[in-house]
């Protein structure tokens, strides 16, 4: 598409641009901003805790940083903290490694191949998002990039190769080279086991704290970021943690269903470290901007969302309509592919539809062992064949019918090059940051981000610490935070973080939330 088409598909027909997709938001640092609607309702609700309740001058656990998130960016930024001298606890939600970094299938970018280079990278990176990217940050990324390739290789991860032992890459949606790199499709997982076992490889310095959330950070008088209460899923007790910095790599927020739609996202992306970071003061950037995968299933209905990587259409699987017809170039930005699906489904009613009344169009997988030859599909997507041959769908012979999927969270906590953000001993890396991606964000920069952020925020961190001394702890500024509330009278029953999505009626919802809340006033 020419720009000009790019941006009236955009337009007409993008989810963001629906008239009730974001609302302004009356409290907090971005007050008066338009932000996407469910985060806005997420960022004007209630803390879970009364912080009257709660006596600091003796913590639980003392450590160096604490790391919020389990994930890519969380277990990156502990190994190389470590490596700088400090000590970590890595609060997580659920399981260590229990996050989309895990789930990734279609690979990492990184300009290592002789045609390419991180200039043309980051060209590619800053176009896809429109422009709006932060320029220190995706330079950042892009000149780490060669760099995590031979570390995450150092630790362990078998990346695809040619034959000839050069690196196996393709081309990935907006990119101007063949970048991919990958673990045929199960590049996420072993990127992430590897990550987790270097970081249980180290436990006299890194202490995993599972189903232990933090849910709301922890301030000194001089206003510098200083611990977490973390919240125990299995027991319902409450735990403080006393560090000298924090670092938040909670991952996106796909389970708030953004405008309804499916989610490839995990269980627990609620969005929590926008709510602890946005209370505590620090500044939100580019919340008004949603990634819908185009490519999340819609049939089988068992899996509706889950993900079909990229990787196939970059692999020579194209996008077609009821008819056959090819109506969209396969590999334009995600944005733009996802606005002309929906197009081509609700306006020019060209889609399939399921029995249950579900749209989609096809996925022409058996193109790609035409293109590539017999048996490619089953060597470079095992994890892909396997999901559908459950349901008696074979890949290779049928093609998949797919939809635009809830994928990622574009903005985030606003950073710089070294993951700082506006409060003083606090760091964001990964998905939960803002400022890498723009408003769009290409294929295979995720997986880049959650490294080089990772590793940067672990670096930077460790640094501060050793100087870092802090005053009296406090959770003033979620008291503050409620009193904004009331100021601006807003009334709600909401409780965030929200930790684990409902799936229930809103009125079950709001009487649960509501009990709940009273209940911690007592």
């Amino acid at each position: 598409m020419s720009a000009e088409e790019r941006q009236d598909v955009l337009t007409k027909f993008h989810p963001d641009e629906k008239p009730d997709s974001r609302r302004k938001i009356h409290i907090g640092p971005n007050k008066d901003e338009l932000l996407t609607t469910e985060v806005a309702d997420i960022l004007e609700s209630h803390s879970r805790i009364n912080p009257k309740l709660f006596d600091l001058t003796i913590p639980d656990y003392e450590t160096d940083i604490l790391i919020v998130g389990g994930g890519g960016a969380g277990c990156a930024a502990a190994i190389i903290a470590r490596q700088n001298g400090s000590k970590s606890i890595i609060s997580t939600k659920l399981r260590l490694g229990d996050a989309n970094s895990m789930m990734s299938q279609g690979g990492m970018q990184a300009a290592v191949t002789e045609k390419d280079s991180p200039t043309r990278h980051y060209l590619d990176a800053m176009g896809g998002g429109h422009f709006d990217n932060k320029p220190d940050l995706v330079r950042a990324m892009t000149e780490d990039g060669p760099e995590v390739v031979k570390w995450l290789e150092d630790l362990g991860v078998v990346w695809d190769k040619n034959p000839d032992g050069s690196m196996y890459v393709l081309h990935g949606g907006g990119t101007s080279r063949k970048r991919m790199h990958s673990c045929r499709d199960y590049t996420g997982a072993i990127i992430m086991r590897t990550l987790m076992d270097e970081v249980r490889n180290h436990p006299e310095d890194i202490k995993i704290l599972e189903f232990m959330p933090t849910i709301e950070l922890i301030m000194d008088n001089k206003g510098r970021c200083a611990g977490g209460v973390l919240y125990n899923l299995e027991t319902e007790e409450y735990f403080t943690v006393k560090a000298k910095a924090v670092i938040i790599a909670t991952g996106g927020y796909g389970r708030l269903h953004i405008r309804g739609f499916d989610t490839t996202n995990h269980y627990g992306a609620t969005g929590d470290g926008l709510v602890m970071a946005y209370r505590a003061g620090a500044k939100l950037l580019y919340m008004d901007s949603v990634q819908y995968h185009p490519t999340g299933a819609v049939f089988p209905e068992q899996i509706g969302g889950f993900l079909i990587t990229e990787k196939i259409r970059g692999a020579g699987g194209q996008p077609i309509n009821k008819f056959g017809e090819l109506f969209v170039w396969p590999r334009e930005p995600r944005d733009v592919e996802s606005a002309a699906f929906i197009r081509e489904c609700l306006e020019r009613k060209n889609g399939i539809q399921t029995p249950s009344g579900r749209w989609g169009v096809w996925l022409d997988s058996p193109l790609i062992e035409i293109i590539q030859g017999e048996g490619y599909i089953n060597k470079n997507f095992p994890a892909m064949y396997r999901q559908f041959i459950r349901y008696n769908i074979d890949i290779t012979k049928e093609p998949m019918l797919v939809y635009p999927s809830l994928h990622y969270q574009n903005g985030g906590v606003e950073i710089n090059d070294r993951c700082e953000t506006n409060l003083k001993g606090l760091y964001v890396a990964g998905e939960a940051s803002g400022g890498v991606h723009g408003r769009n964000r290409l294929m295979g920069n995720s997986v880049l981000d959650y490294n080089v952020f990772g590793r940067r925020a672990g670096k930077f961190a460790a640094e501060y610490v050793k100087s870092a001394s802090l005053g009296k702890l406090t959770l003033e500024h979620i008291a503050a935070y409620e009193n904004e509330i009331k100021r601006a009278k807003i009334k709600t029953g909401r409780i965030a973080p929200v930790l684990l999505p409902l799936y229930t009626s809103e009125e079950v919802k709001k009487r649960q939330l509501t009990a709940h809340y009273e209940g911690t006033l007592r």
